[in-house]
């Protein structure tokens, strides 16, 4: 092989090799995933950036969204993306059609800033543990004045963290509610983390 094409191809392969590193968040990006993320924590966003044990950052590898302590975000800059498996938390990934979607392995971090919860009774867990609504039947507790359609944070009773949800009914419509109504559309939980384990990360 002549120098000078054994030196086009070094070229190309670090022109890619670059391209497929994991990278911050463009504005639009960051955009979307505040937006996703204030949803449930509402301004408690900034509490997972700015914390007492060092800052924090986001990062798009693939299509996975990472949340990363800075300064171990900084030592893995220099791992092409084929030798990068993971980073940090999975916080979410982007959906064919554009999409971001927050996943189950972002629960232990937005669990203690969620502003609106609910609770569902131990005779609906399982129920809402294989992918199911929460009915008003299964509704053990809701934070007050939680608004139609808000993004929550599922609880069981003994106030573990079970998954996502987006509210079907304020506070004051559940009240109302026949049993067999949704209160309570179903997100993600964390039996998807044997649901969906080959696919999660």
């Amino acid at each position: 092989v002549s120098k000078k094409l054994f030196k086009f191809l070094q070229y190309i392969t670090l022109f890619f090799q670059n391209k497929i590193k994991m990278r911050p968040l463009t504005e639009e990006e960051t955009k979307v995933v505040f937006e996703k993320l204030t949803k449930y924590i509402g301004e408690n966003v900034k509490c997972l950036i700015d914390r007492p044990d060092g800052l924090y950052c986001f990062r798009l590898h693939k299509d996975r969204i990472y949340y990363v302590k800075e300064d171990i975000m900084k030592k893995a800059t220099n791992i092409g993306r084929p030798n990068l498996i993971s980073l940090g938390t999975c916080f979410g990934k982007y959906t064919k059609a554009g999409n971001f979607k927050l996943l189950i392995t972002a629960l232990d971090f937005l669990a203690p800033y969620a502003k609106y919860k609910v609770w569902v009774k131990p005779s609906s867990e399982q129920s809402y543990l294989y992918g199911h609504n929460v009915l008003k039947s299964g509704l053990g507790r809701i934070t007050d004045n939680t608004p139609q359609y808000q993004g929550v944070v599922i609880y069981s009773m003994g106030d573990i963290p079970l998954g996502f949800g987006a509210t079907a009914r304020s506070t004051q419509q559940c009240r109302h509610a026949d049993a067999s109504d949704v209160v309570c559309f179903h997100q993600t939980d964390i039996g998807e983390y044997l649901r969906s384990e080959n696919t999660l990360l």
